[in-house]
């Protein structure tokens, strides 16, 4: 199948082809034939699967043909938990619909100038991306006008919903039209989410998308740490010996993410933080200077974990556990973009066992636990904790440890394998997950 079998206009179709993507995603092979429909949706799908295309591209369709309603106001309009997934979101929208040279869009996130937005909006808008806390701002100021709204587009539901938007949502569902499309896009459809699209939809279709286990291009491994010195210590290692392009390393308060990357910065890496209290032009200069190569090592909270597209990003490192186990997806889909191959480092104290195994529990599988010799944890879980890692000779593709510069010839060892470390392959590879362009 191609996306000219979809319906879809072709300026979009063109658009595609010179972005290089001719193949839809199961995702957007599901979900654009209904929405072109005009059903509402309820879509359930892991992050990488291409549902950011899935909802924009008949949006774009919709566009094709003149509005019928009177006002500027959008006629889209998307709904989406950060900063950061907003501003990518409208880029694709612009990529998406290059050759529709009428197309306007504009972006409503905290942080950025009130000025610039109001005059934005000043003209007729097609499609509005904004956080809802933003968005708010704007309508109690009776700036924005849904009147000629056709779709209702929610991006990441449930996380909205875990950073308590959902007073903000079913006040500006109330502004919409109730002739609009909806359509909702989250990692799950149950509990609040499923009660809130209850509220949303009309007669909606569900979609859900199996999580792809195999046959990706992410390499996930997983150390444990006896504290965080040793957190320290194993962090060391893996910058030294993992070769990488640039990485992303998630810590779970702002305050770590400004200490850690002060010591890597120290220690003469090109580190920069990046978190929810930075004023927006720092974290816009930020972004850039990860895009432009200028930042090695982005240390981030989870406000990182949605938005960031850098190819060039070959590691991520949890550092800290994510609160949420769906985080931990985000996370590592930073890596592993536009085709490449990317890896994925988790570390944990051994009492964080509980924590890994609703990781696992999320993720329908188990993460392989790996060592790096001479830096084995001496604390053990409890019995029914992590795995012990897979003994072998060295080199063997066993138990997932990281090798390292093990992809080039007399690269220094990994680890995984119990067995003295030796140069040339090194440790085995971990479990590999999926991703899919966006």
């Amino acid at each position: 199948m191609h996306f000219a079998d979809l319906g879809l206009a072709p300026a979009i179709t063109s658009a595609l082809d010179a972005a290089g993507y001719t193949t839809p995603t199961p995702v957007q092979a599901a979900s654009i034939p209904a929405a072109l429909a005009g059903h509402d949706l309820l879509v359930s799908a892991q992050t990488g699967s291409g549902k950011t295309a899935a909802f924009l591209l008949p949006s774009l369709q919709k566009l094709t043909e003149r509005s019928t309603g009177s006002g500027q106001g959008p006629r889209i309009l998307v709904l989406t938990p950060t900063r950061e997934l907003a501003q990518q979101v409208e880029k694709n929208a612009t990529e998406y619909g290059s050759q529709l040279r009428w197309l306007r869009t504009v972006c409503l996130v905290g942080g950025a100038s009130f000025g610039y937005q109001i005059r934005a909006m000043a003209r007729p808008v097609d499609i509005m991306v904004a956080t809802p806390g933003r968005l708010m701002d704007h309508m109690r100021s009776g700036r924005i006008d849904f009147s000629r709204l056709e779709m209702l587009i929610l991006d990441e539901a449930d996380r909205m919903l875990d950073m308590g938007f959902i007073e903000d949502i079913e006040t500006i569902v109330k502004a919409t039209p109730d002739s609009r499309q909806t359509v909702l896009f989250s990692a799950t459809l149950d509990g609040t989410v499923g009660k809130l699209a209850q509220k949303l939809t009309r007669d909606p279709q569900r979609i859900e998308i199996a999580r792809e286990e195999t046959g990706g291009n992410i390499e996930e491994h997983l150390l444990y740490a006896d504290d965080n010195r040793h957190k320290e210590r194993l962090l060391d290692h893996i910058l030294k010996e993992a070769g990488f392009d640039q990485a992303v390393i998630f810590t779970a308060t702002k305050i770590g993410s400004e200490e850690l990357a002060d010591k890597l910065s120290d220690q003469g890496y090109a580190a920069a933080c990046l978190h929810g209290d930075m004023p927006q032009n720092w974290r816009n200069r930020t972004l850039n200077d990860l895009r432009r190569g200028r930042v090695r090592i982005l240390v981030a909270t989870d406000v990182a974990a949605r938005g960031i597209d850098v190819p060039t990003i070959t590691h991520v490192v949890n550092y800290d556990l994510p609160k949420q186990a769906e985080d931990y997806v985000h996370r590592i889909g930073r890596t592993g973009r536009a085709g490449r191959d990317g890896v994925a480092i988790t570390l944990a104290e051994s009492k964080e066992f509980h924590k890994v195994r609703r990781i696992e529990q999320y993720l329908k599988r188990q993460i392989t636990e790996g060592v790096i010799e001479g830096m084995e944890p001496t604390r053990r879980p409890p019995k029914g904790g992590p795995r012990r890692a897979g003994s072998g000779k060295p080199g063997e593709r066993r138990g997932g440890g990281y090798g390292g510069n093990n992809r080039k010839p007399g690269g220094n060892g990994g680890y995984g394998n119990r067995g003295p470390r030796q140069g040339g392959s090194g440790g085995g590879y971990g479990n590999r997950t999926t991703r899919a362009a966006d």
